[in-house]
């Protein structure tokens, strides 16, 4: 099913994020930034999505890439961040809610929670990593996030 691009009335402009889980995000610590020289710019912690987060930054200004080290608050418990060790991949969007009704229409299964604030202040919503009857297309196996672009990041990457 390839899509007439001119009707598409959105642009997914980039790479926003990637996040990557571990049962513990030390070890990732010591890899990301000690050794790496990633900054952590936040913490985000959210016992509803099951995460301690430290979200760093490589990069700078508007086309910085976050790169978020994630572990779950209960090991046991769900979503399990550290079970798929690269949990999603971000893509910045300049329509976040156009790029969600025309994605629907066409088969495009999203993750339950719509489009919601994440942990670095931007409107979100995830495509599902498989699809179903009703809406067969999916991530393939792969989370994908979708992120509001705010709009210096829109003239940094248009």
């Amino acid at each position: 099913m390839s899509a007439d691009i001119d009707d598409r009335p959105f642009r997914i402009l980039g790479i926003q994020q990637i996040a990557i889980g571990a049962a513990d995000k030390q070890r990732l610590h010591a890899l990301w930034v000690d050794l790496l020289g990633l900054k952590v710019k936040s913490r985000f912690v959210s016992e509803r999505e099951n995460v301690d987060e430290d979200i760093c930054e490589l990069g700078h200004g508007p086309t910085a890439v976050e790169v978020d080290l994630m572990q779950p608050l209960d090991p046991h418990g769900k979503p399990a961040v550290h079970t798929t060790p690269l949990n999603h991949v971000g893509l910045w969007v300049d329509d976040l809610p156009k790029a969600v009704e025309w994605l629907s229409a066409r088969g495009v299964r999203f993750a339950p929670g719509g489009i919601r604030k994440g942990a670095a202040g931007h409107d979100i919503c995830f495509i599902h990593p498989k699809g179903n009857d009703e809406f067969p297309l999916g991530g393939e196996g792969v989370l994908i996030e979708l992120v509001q672009a705010p709009p210096e990041v829109i003239d940094a990457l248009s």
